[in-house]
Parts: C-alpha cells; sequence; structure tokens
C-alpha cells in the first residue's frame, strides 16, 4: 500500500496579520487627513490686508546730505560699563552717538563692576579727543579723578570711557537716559 503523503491541516489565524492590518488602516487615515488638509489650504484665499504708509512732510535726506550737514568727529570711542547696571554702555554709546556724533566702535563691559567714578582715557597723544569726550560729560580737563591719559595705539580706539556708579550724576546723561523709563 502506497503512503500517502500527510496532509497537514492549515492552521489559520483569521488574526494573524492583524497587527500589519492596523498600520495599514492608520497610514490611510492619516493620509486622507493629510489630502484633505492640503486641499483646504491650496483654496483658502486668506485675509486680505490693507497696508497704509504713514505720510512723510519733509523728504528723507540722502546719508551725503545727512553727513554734509552735521558730520560726524573723527573720534574713535570705546564704552565699558563698569558699574554693573545691565544696558548702560549701550545707552551711553547711543547718547554719544546722537547727542555728540562720535564713532563709538565698541561697547562692552569693563574688567569689573565695582568703579565708583567714571572714568575718560585718553589712548593717544591727540589731547582735543579726549577733551571733545570730557565736555559730553561736562567734566573739567583738568579733572585727574575723572581724566586720565594712558596712551595705548594697539586698542584702535582715541577715547576709553568706562562707565562708574555716578553715571546719573552727569546731567546731560541722566536726562538722555530719562527717555528710557
Amino acid at each position: 500500500m502506497a503512503n500517502k503523503p500527510l496532509r497537514r491541516k492549515k492552521n489559520s489565524h483569521p488574526y494573524k496579520n492583524l497587527p500589519l492590518d492596523i498600520a495599514i488602516g492608520i497610514a490611510g487615515i492619516l493620509l486622507i487627513g493629510f489630502i484633505y488638509s492640503l486641499s483646504q489650504n491650496t483654496i483658502h484665499t486668506g485675509v486680505p490686508i490693507k497696508v497704509k504708509f504713514p505720510e512723510i512732510d519733509t523728504p528723507k535726506m540722502l546719508a551725503k546730505e545727512l553727513y554734509s550737514t552735521d558730520p560726524i568727529k573723527n573720534i574713535k570711542v570705546e564704552v565699558l560699563n563698569g558699574c554693573g547696571i545691565k544696558g548702560i554702555a549701550a545707552k551711553t554709546s547711543e547718547f554719544l552717538r546722537t547727542k555728540h556724533r562720535f564713532d563709538v566702535i565698541k561697547s562692552d563691559n569693563a574688567d569689573k563692576y565695582n568703579y565708583s567714578k567714571t572714568i575718560i582715557i585718553g589712548r593717544n597723544e591727540d589731547l582735543d579727543k579726549i577733551l571733545s569726550v570730557s565736555k559730553a560729560f561736562d567734566i573739567s580737563i583738568s579733572n585727574t579723578s575723572h581724566i586720565k591719559h594712558i596712551p595705548d595705539e594697539k586698542l584702535g580706539v582715541d577715547v576709553t570711557i568706562i562707565i562708574g556708579k555716578d553715571i546719573n550724576s552727569f546731567p546731560h546723561i541722566s536726562e538722555y537716559f530719562s527717555q528710557y523709563k
């Protein structure tokens, strides 16, 4: 008698591919949502925005014209915060640029924050430049507690200002700072 090959019964489980079926279903739902969202964004026309520019009474001057009426002084200044008041070097730099037309090329923190007095240091032999800066602070050039002459050509500046804790005692500067409050 010939042996018949044994036929195994297929073990068919109805939930054999269930995780794969769920993943395909979720991907299909996400795809449909993406297509719907894309179609809504392409159809949406948005809200129109009306832009109104302010009227200018006087025409703007070119930089060349502005410079010829109020030229920047050829005084390179470095402003250092030596009192620890946040943003004081930037405010002082803006004061010197706008009110006195100095070329402030550096505004940073000093080596320490415990300077009691503001110090103006001449960094080259041109005393006219330190005189101009001292006038901006209303300090006499002969005031040795505020005015120093320590030449250092390597710094690339004419005058270094280290702001001390007495910065608000200078009337023109404190008046300018009051705009920020």
